[in-house]
């Protein structure tokens, strides 16, 4: 429940920072912008999996995205069938005002943190994230 919690209030306070800037922008659409900047281009199925939405509602994402002009569905290089998703040269500069965004928001909810307790914190995270990911 503590980690519903905390997950809450980065969703709360990315989506203030986010508003500061003037951009119409929810956390989900920060993510998916977020992947792709940092992963390339991937499907639309890959996305999904990468920031956990079902298709209807990654398709509805990636609508409204292309539609203000932040990514793009480009024809598979290996099959025709397919689509991959990407940034365009305005996704790309609106993740470099992002970034910024992003970086206050993680610093500020660590600011308690002296900087041996944020290592120890990102390792027990990453270990309970491996244990769950591997209990089968």
């Amino acid at each position: 429940m503590l980690l519903g919690l905390v997950r809450t209030e980065l969703v709360r306070a990315m989506e203030a920072e986010i508003a500061t800037k003037g951009l119409d922008l929810k956390f989900t659409q920060f993510l998916i912008l977020k992947r792709l900047a940092l992963l390339g281009p991937m499907s639309a199925t890959e996305l999904a999996r990468a920031v956990e939405l079902d298709g209807g509602a990654m398709t509805r994402q990636l609508d409204q995205l292309e539609r203000k002009g932040y990514l793009r569905r480009c024809p598979h290089e290996q099959d025709r069938r397919a689509l991959r998703i990407e940034l365009t040269a305005e996704g790309n500069a609106l993740w470099q005002q992002l970034t910024s965004c992003n970086d206050r928001v993680l610093t500020s909810a660590q600011a308690s943190l002296a900087a041996d307790e944020r290592a120890h914190l990102h390792d027990y995270l990453e270990r309970v994230l491996h244990a769950l990911r591997n209990r089968n």
